[in-house]
């Protein structure tokens, strides 16, 4: 009898996963892609947007279609894990096997006054592609003043976006003449950069920072932002003024996968080495998920890491479902980029799996690591795009 595997979500994991389970299951079985509308955005490229290298068409993402992959535009609503249902906007979907890829959100709501920034232009955001782009043309009016970057809540996508973010603003400044008359500071509830990587690598990054003149604060929760008066204010009753806020707003699990009820804060957990969650059938991966590291700390949400782990997943299903396919093992490896501007970028390349903590190493800053990274955005784009 034919087995039905639905995938939820059409980015870096919901794709890699579609594909490698074609490779592996027969072709009586189904696989069917769901995504809202299978437009979306490469991810990395977006920092670039906000400097100005790239245009939204540059970075978009439409998927080609995928031979043998059943691709469905609809909106997820629930997935019903006892009845292995899932619902969407134009109707029920029943499973064998359910992959939840669905990423996360964004809820610059749950911090006060937020919204209103964000309306009003008086803040930006780069984690969506209109933001990014919107923000580009705020850092390139901006003449004088102050540029709050601020981590308004954890956990989030990309741990070293935000002070890439700085960076990149301080170089479209330093481009635009205007840099020693605008102030750039970051403000994080951690008390170092990317904490998951241990405090030589937030210590480095913090270097990096003030190399380039960018203050950075530590230990700042957000309880408000000001709008109307530009000012943000702490848990702990201090306050700092801003003349533009460059803001990485809380991060929420979608609504359809905090109803599975599978994990208490909404993203799903599952088990370190497999994906595998806690209902019989169900894997979760990328930002969706919740995989805690030997210390007990999450695993930093990050494409690199959503790759690898469709891959991981797409071989549990179709082991689950009683075809060959190698044992999955994720194993925890990864690297990421880290742009300084000026076209150079650092890299971090790391064990997170390492039983002592994360065992993560900060390369030293060069054009090479950028254009690795160019070269990695350019084979994802011509993989799916065509």
């Amino acid at each position: 009898m034919p087995n039905t595997v639905v995938v939820l979500g059409a980015g870096v994991g919901g794709l890699t996963a579609a594909t490698r389970l074609r490779e592996l299951l027969p072709e009586r079985d189904r696989i069917i892609l769901v995504d809202r509308s299978f437009d979306g955005v490469q991810g990395l490229s977006l920092l670039w947007v906000l400097r100005g290298w790239r245009d939204a068409e540059q970075v978009r993402v439409r998927p080609k279609p995928l031979p043998g992959i059943d691709m469905r535009t609809a909106e997820v609503r629930s997935v019903d894990t006892a009845a292995r249902v899932v619902h969407t906007g134009t109707g029920p979907i029943p499973y064998d096997a359910v992959v939840v890829a669905l990423g996360a959100g964004l809820a610059p709501e749950r911090v006060p006054g937020l919204s209103d920034a964000l309306a009003t232009g008086v803040a930006g955001q780069f984690y969506g592609l209109d933001g990014a782009e919107r923000l580009h043309r705020q850092l390139s009016r901006i003449d004088s003043g102050r540029i709050a970057v601020l981590v308004a809540g954890v956990p989030f996508k990309c741990p070293a976006a935000p002070f890439e973010g700085a960076l990149l603003a301080a170089d479209l400044l330093r481009e635009r003449g205007v840099r020693d008359a605008v102030t750039v500071d970051a403000f994080t509830p951690d008390p170092l950069p990317m904490p998951v990587a241990g405090p030589a690598v937030g210590r480095a990054l913090v270097g990096m920072l003030e190399r380039h003149g960018i203050g950075f604060h530590g230990n700042r929760a957000v309880a408000r932002v000001d709008p109307a008066a530009r000012r943000l204010e702490f848990a702990d009753g201090a306050g700092e003024p801003f003349d533009l806020l460059v803001v990485v707003p809380p991060h929420q699990a979608p609504t359809a996968v905090a109803g599975t009820g599978l994990g208490a804060a909404g993203w799903i957990p599952v088990d370190r080495h497999t994906l595998a969650a806690g209902a019989p059938g169900v894997w979760a991966l990328g930002d969706s998920s919740a995989l805690l590291l030997p210390n007990g700390k999450p695993l930093p949400k990050a494409a690199v890491f959503a790759r690898r782990e469709a891959e991981v997943v797409a071989d549990g299903v179709a082991r689950h479902l009683g075809h060959d396919a190698p044992e999955p093992h994720f194993d925890g490896l990864g690297s990421c980029y880290v742009e300084i501007g000026g076209h150079v970028a650092a890299k971090g390349v790391g064990d997170f799996f390492a039983p002592g903590g994360p065992e993560v190493t900060l390369l030293d800053p060069s054009p090479g690591f950028h254009e690795e990274k160019q070269e990695e955005e350019r084979a994802w784009l011509a993989r799916w795009n065509g």
